[in-house]
C-alpha cells in the first residue's frame, strides 16, 4: 500500500520489528486547503438570476434580499438562500359560476397575470409560499369577478367579453347611442361617461387591497362564458326565435321596400305609356291633316274631284265586297260607282262584247 494514503497508523517495520509513523506531504496539505476553500465558497456564495429574488435567511429571519442579478456572497453555514420568482406569473382560476342581474347562471373561465413586488412583505405574510398566494388570489378574483357580473345582465354580459364597451354611467340624456354602440368614429364620449371593457370591470371591483400582500395583480382576463348543460337548450332555442324573427323582419322590410320600387316603377312605365300615345296621336292628327291637305290641293278642280271619289267608290267596294262572305255587293242605283257598272254594262251590250 501507497503510504502516502496511510494517515496516523501504526505499522511494523519489517527490518527493525519497531511501529513507524507516516506523515502527509505538502501535496496532501494542499488537497485539504483547496477543497475546504472550494466548501467555504460554494457554502458562501448566492448566484441571482435575472427573473428571481435571493432571500438571505439567518435563523429563520430575513437579512437581505438581492434583486440584482450576479454574484453576492452570505455567512457561510449559517446563512441560508431561499429563490422566489421575480417574473410575471401565470394562475389558471377554476371554473366558477355566477349568477347576473336576470338571474341567469353562467360559468365563467379565468386566469390571472401577477408578479411579487415586494419579496419581504411576501415571505412574512405568505410565508413565501405560491399556494398560499394564488389561493388569496383565487379569493380575491372571484368576487370581483361575481360582483361585477352579477350588476350586469346576461346579453351585457356577452356584449362585453367581445370587445364591445358597456356604458356603466350616463348622465346626459340626449346621448347618440346608435353611435356609441356602432363605434362611429366621429362619435366623441363625454367627460361624464365611463366606458369600460368587461376585464376593466373586473379589475376596478378588486376590492381587496392585495399589494398588502407583496404581489400585484397585472391583469384578470375571461378566457370563456359558458352557460349550464340544463340552460344551453332553452337559451339556443330562444336565440333561434329571435334570430328568426329578424330574419322575418328583414324579409318583410325588404318585401315592402321591393314593393314600393314595383309600384314607383308601374307609375313611371304608365306615364311614358300615356306620353307616348298623346305624342302619337298628335303625329297621327297631323299626318292625317297633312294628307287631306295634299289631296285637297291634288283634287282641286272638278275633273280631278270627280276621279277621286271614283277611286274613293273603289275602294269602298273593294272592302265590302272582300267583308261580304256571299260575294255579293250591294250598291244604290243613283251611286257613281252603279251608275259606272251600269254604263259599262250597257256599252258592252251595243259593241255584243
Amino acid at each position: 500500500m501507497d503510504e502516502r494514503f496511510v494517515k496516523n497508523k501504526d505499522v511494523t517495520n519489517v527490518e527493525s520489528g519497531k511501529p513507524k509513523k507516516f506523515r502527509l506531504i505538502f501535496s496532501d496539505w494542499l488537497l485539504i486547503v483547496m477543497a475546504f476553500a472550494l466548501i467555504l465558497f460554494l457554502s458562501s456564495a448566492v448566484v441571482t438570476k435575472p427573473d428571481e429574488y435571493s432571500i438571505v435567511l439567518q435563523f429563520r429571519e430575513i437579512v437581505r434580499v438581492i434583486e440584482e442579478p450576479g454574484l453576492n456572497f452570505k455567512i457561510p453555514f449559517i446563512q441560508v438562500v431561499e429563490k422566489r420568482e421575480q417574473k410575471i406569473l401565470f394562475y389558471n382560476l377554476p371554473r366558477s359560476d355566477v349568477i347576473t342581474s336576470d338571474k341567469k347562471t353562467m360559468i365563467v373561465d379565468s386566469y390571472v397575470l401577477w408578479r411579487i413586488t415586494d419579496p419581504i412583505r411576501y415571505y412574512q405574510t405568505l410565508s413565501g409560499l405560491k399556494v398560499q398566494a394564488e389561493g388569496r388570489i383565487d379569493t380575491v378574483v372571484y368576487n370581483a369577478i361575481k360582483n361585477t357580473i352579477s350588476s350586469m345582465t346576461q346579453e351585457e354580459v356577452i356584449v362585453s367579453r367581445d370587445g364591445k364597451v358597456n356604458v356603466t354611467q350616463i348622465e346626459l340624456l340626449d346621448l347618440d347611442l346608435e353611435a356609441l354602440i356602432h363605434e362611429d368614429d366621429d362619435f366623441v364620449p363625454s367627460a361624464d361617461i365611463i366606458i369600460k371593457s368587461l376585464t376593466q370591470e373586473i379589475a376596478s371591483n378588486l376590492i381587496s387591497d392585495i399589494g398588502d400582500y407583496g404581489i400585484q395583480i397585472i391583469t384578470v382576463e375571461v378566457k370563456a362564458l359558458d352557460l349550464p348543460d340544463s340552460n344551453k337548450d332553452a337559451v339556443y332555442n330562444r336565440m333561434i326565435s329571435e334570430r328568426e324573427k329578424v330574419t322575418t323582419m328583414y324579409k318583410s322590410e325588404g318585401e315592402s321596400e321591393a314593393q314600393m320600387i314595383r309600384n314607383q316603377a308601374d307609375k313611371e312605365v304608365s306615364v311614358m305609356l300615356s306620353e307616348a300615345r298623346s305624342e302619337a296621336a298628335k303625329i297621327i292628327a297631323d299626318g292625317e291633316a297633312e294628307y287631306m291637305q295634299i289631296l285637297s290641293t291634288a283634287y282641286n278642280n272638278s275633273e280631278k274631284s270627280e276621279f277621286y271619289e271614283f277611286v274613293r267608290a273603289l275602294e269602298a267596294a273593294k272592302l265590302a265586297y272582300r267583308n261580304n262572305r256571299g260575294n255579293i255587293l250591294m250598291l244604290d242605283k243613283d251611286s257613281p260607282l252603279a251608275k259606272i257598272f251600269y254604263n259599262f254594262s250597257v256599252n258592252n251590250s251595243l259593241t255584243g262584247e
